[in-house]
């Protein structure tokens, strides 16, 4: 097991998430209050026209109010689905996670958007660990079932 911690401030979060993307190899599963960064969503677009499964969970009323995910979206034709918080109908799918290849969890306050890459202090926590992935994985199961039914 080993974990890393990466600062906004002296480090280029966006470049090590895409780097980590590139290096998956079978499944990303992200639960993602926010999804506009260009550079991010083609990443995952790659990833998955590579043949590994990329499947989305982002937060409704963010989707719902930004024309940019929606378009990135569209255009990378990822799988995804969308989810409220569990105080429906102004609640929030406030996580920013995602597990690579069930063996990486990606973790931390860093939205994945041009506002988090280029305005805020930010940080990811890189956590390498298959038991601390597991714990990450079932929660990400259970929302992707209740964005099933959220519709």
């Amino acid at each position: 097991m080993s974990s890393e911690a990466v600062f906004s401030r002296v480090s280029d979060i966006s470049e090590r998430i895409r780097k980590l993307i590139s290096e998956t190899a079978h499944s990303l599963d992200a639960a993602l209050y926010r999804l506009n960064n260009p550079q991010l969503a083609e990443a995952l677009g790659q990833s998955a026209a590579g043949g590994t499964r990329v499947r989305l969970i982002l937060d409704r009323g963010k989707y719902e109010s930004d024309a940019a995910t929606r378009a990135l979206l569209t255009e990378s034709g990822l799988r995804y689905r969308l989810l409220r918080g569990r105080a429906e109908p102004e609640s929030k799918m406030h996580h920013k996670f995602a597990i690579l290849d069930d063996r990486t969890v990606l973790t931390g306050s860093y939205n994945w958007t041009m506002e988090s890459q280029e305005n805020n202090y930010e940080n990811l926590l890189i956590l390498r660990d298959p038991l601390q992935a597991l714990e990450y994985k079932k929660e990400f199961e259970t929302l992707w079932e209740q964005a099933a039914k959220q519709g």
